[in-house]
């Protein structure tokens, strides 16, 4: 374990290298979850869908997501986790060519059932790399490191698709293929890289505590015993849940609200969409930070209510739309704010022998949320108009704020200050 004095600048190259890797695996991750939502307008053209029924192929990558968590969270706990790293990266990223080329609306929902088996690795097996590579007063950095990057990754899908569409004889697809290019390059690299430069102990799960040598059912068994035996760690899949909820909504549909609610192009509403994550991006580090030097309970709690504040204002469509693109690219910075708080919550409720089964407990709820939003919004859209459904989107992040205070008052804020974890290290 590297010594808790050290400061950022000193930490171990092998440290720095996994930071940067999985930062890196996370930015592509991200560019494949939100192949859609810049290009809703166009699937819709093409494929004659409704937004109800391409919310639908959002949901299903988030459903088979969800449904994968567990088992890459045991891949993760078991063996070596550039196993499970490798199988996510890898089919996650030939999913991309099935979207790409997909010739029929079914096909289309094919690549999105594997693209979210695939993604579906991301938190089992990151989080306890980094948990394992970094010591525990820099954890909530390192998250926010790959929190940061991640956010880039969301960034890069609208910019890609605006540059590609605008080219003659270039569509949607062209865009979708160049981005699964770019993650098969990431993904090779990466590996290597892993193999190559990070050390065994840093990838493999302390032996004396895998599951190996037991029978599936009894192996079944425990992992539903340990779920049931962390009502913690339930607690903040339920609150991952209904953030996922509010967050993947207004990913989801900003595009639309600045399109038909506020009269803005396709070019200026997915480029407002690429500057809310911009600023996500920005603000991730500085909710590592406060997590770190604070506690993360407040900073969960503020996250969410800022947030609903802002979604709140944007569902009245009273306001200017330059106001509009303004209240979007703070909904952005200021949800990005709970992140790293959360997963540190994750980290200090956690022991290390369950770091990737918890882990996906939690991103079970992200997932979860990730598959309900988009058809229901979608449909909420389409029934009642944009006005009631971001009404609902603010008052699921009131009731996130409600529960992540709950959460706080039941088990602790989490963590105690830097200043007492490592006085010297200001």
């Amino acid at each position: 374990m590297t010594p808790p004095s050290l400061s950022l600048p000193e930490l171990p190259r092998e440290t720095k290298l996994v930071v940067g890797l999985i930062g890196g695996a996370e930015f592509v991750n991200h560019t494949y979850l939100v192949l859609f939502p810049p290009i809703l307008g166009l699937l819709a053209a093409e494929f004659d869908a409704t937004l109800g029924m391409l919310g639908l192929a959002m949901g299903v990558q988030g459903f088979t997501n969800a449904a994968f968590q567990l088992p890459f969270g045991y891949l993760s706990d078991n063996y070596d986790r550039r196993l499970a790293l490798g199988l996510s990266m890898g089919l996650s990223t030939a999913s991309v060519f099935v979207v790409a080329l997909a010739p029929t609306f079914e096909l289309l929902l094919v690549g999105q059932a594997l693209l979210g088996i695939g993604v579906a690795g991301h938190h089992p097996v990151h989080f306890p790399l980094l948990a394992d590579a970094t010591p525990e007063h820099l954890r909530a950095r390192a998250f926010s490191v790959r929190g940061f990057l991640g956010s880039l990754g969301f960034a890069a899908p609208p910019v890609v698709v605006t540059a590609v569409v605008g080219l003659p004889g270039l569509t949607w697809r062209h865009a979708v293929g160049l981005i699964g290019l770019f993650g098969a390059a990431y993904t090779l690299l990466t590996l290597a890289a892993f193999w190559r430069y990070v050390d065994a102990g840093t990838t493999t799960p302390d032996p004396g505590e895998s599951a190996s040598g037991r029978g599936v059912g009894d192996r079944l068994r425990a992992e539903l015993g340990a779920v049931v035996a962390s009502p913690a760690i339930v607690a903040l899949a339920l609150l991952a849940l209904v953030a996922s909820v509010a967050s993947w909504s207004v990913t989801s549909y900003a595009v639309v609200l600045l399109q038909d609610g506020y009269g803005l192009g396709l070019d200026v509403a997915n480029l407002s969409l690429t500057a809310l994550f911009v600023a996500g991006a920005v603000m991730v580090l500085v909710g590592g930070y406060l997590s770190d030097r604070f506690s993360p309970g407040p900073v969960i709690v503020s996250s969410y209510l800022s947030v609903a504040l802002f979604v709140g204002l944007l569902a009245s469509l009273a306001v200017a739309p330059w106001m509009a693109v303004v209240a979007v690219v703070l909904v952005g910075a200021l949800r990005s704010l709970g992140g790293p708080a959360r997963s540190k919550l994750a980290d200090v409720l956690s022991a290390r022998a369950d770091l990737g089964r918890n882990f996906a407990i939690v991103s079970v709820g992200t997932m979860v949320g990730s598959a309900v939003a988009p058809p229901m919004v979608g449909a909420l859209i389409e029934r009642g108009g944009l006005r009631v459904a971001f009404l609902a989107v603010a008052a699921a992040s009131v009731l996130a704020a409600a529960v992540a205070f709950a959460i706080v008052q039941a088990y602790g804020a989490g963590t105690t200050p830097e200043a007492e974890s490592a006085p010297g290290d200001d």
